[in-house]
């Protein structure tokens, strides 16, 4: 069935003695209309998804969403002149992640994840109703996630200082279960870590057994992994905790939030991308090499090349 065209109304009304050529052209007028509407969401389910982090961290988001949904394209921002962003103020990672979130605005993306811990705890409720675009962040995959994982209702938390200051894991799983305890635990040294990659060196087991240790004492059976940097350092924070503890990586969950996001704003991308065409996007605010050569190996899909722009501009 052709659905009415808004201003049509009923064709016999609308063309009261002109009969049957009158009614055919408004007819065609309501299928032109319908085919420009399916095309125009044609256009948007083929849009990227915009990405961000303070730095390389939010590449490993963007690998699962590269996993489970591979027919998205992405584009992919690391502010790596500006990280770390967990010791910065409310005010300005705000101010950072509107200006990320203006230049994605402009690459004509379809969704934005805020693939940062800190931005999603500071700046996601307040940029998210200033934009006509969905956008979600990893906290609240990842404190579902872990709500659902712990056997004892004892939860760890590590991440950036400003992260583990507002608190904002402890707010989410409350709201879940509030007979939940939350134990947070800031480690700010390991971004910079993780940034120099140091994934796998003495340095970086001394300083985690340094800031584990207290949690390890509180007797937690769950820890999420509060920063997107700390997915690659998973072994050695593993290694530390031990087999009783389960780690919660919130980037599986955001990238299945994602999906069934798209999905229910029917703009999930079905359709393969065509040989030739680039699907995935790399910009950063500073050090465009080193960044090329890190998340050449962490991602599995050759990365070309890496952009540097002035984000200030935005």
């Amino acid at each position: 069935m052709v659905p009415q065209v808004a201003g049509t109304g009923n064709p016999d009304r609308s063309c009261g003695a002109g009969g049957r050529r009158c009614r055919e052209s408004i007819m065609q007028k309501a299928r032109e209309t319908v085919m420009s509407l399916t095309g125009e969401r044609e256009v948007l389910r083929s849009a990227p998804v915009g990405v961000f982090d303070s730095g390389v961290g939010g590449l490993t988001v963007a690998r699962e969403i590269m996993r489970q949904i591979p027919n998205e394209k992405i584009i992919y921002f690391g502010d790596t002149a500006r990280v770390p962003y967990g010791s910065k103020s409310r005010e300005t990672i705000t101010k950072f992640s509107r200006q990320i979130v203006h230049f994605l605005q402009e690459q004509k993306v379809k969704a934005i994840v805020a693939a940062c811990n800190t931005a999603s705890a500071y700046a996601l409720d307040e940029i998210e109703k200033e934009i006509d675009i969905p956008m979600i962040g990893v906290v609240k995959p990842g404190a579902k996630v872990a709500s659902e994982a712990t056997r004892n209702g004892r939860i760890g938390v590590i991440g950036t200082e400003g992260t583990i200051g507002s608190r904002i894991y402890t707010t989410y799983i409350n709201e879940i279960n509030p007979d939940i305890t939350v134990l947070g635990k800031a480690c700010p040294l390991f971004v910079p870590l993780v940034e120099e990659g140091l994934w796998q060196d003495p340095v970086t087991d001394e300083i985690a057994a340094r800031y584990l240790g207290g949690l390890i004492d509180s007797e937690i059976d769950t820890l999420i992994l509060g920063c997107t940097h700390y997915p690659l350092i998973r072994s050695t924070v593993g290694k530390i905790m031990g087999d009783r503890v389960t780690l919660v990586n919130p980037a599986y969950e955001t990238a299945r939030e994602l999906k069934a996001l798209l999905e229910a704003e029917n703009l999930l991308n079905e359709k393969k991308t065509k040989l030739g065409d680039s699907r995935y996007r790399f910009y950063v605010s500073d050090m465009a090499d080193k960044f090329q050569t890190f998340a050449n190996s962490i991602l599995k899909y050759g990365i070309l090349s890496a952009e540097k722009i002035n984000i200030e501009d935005y």
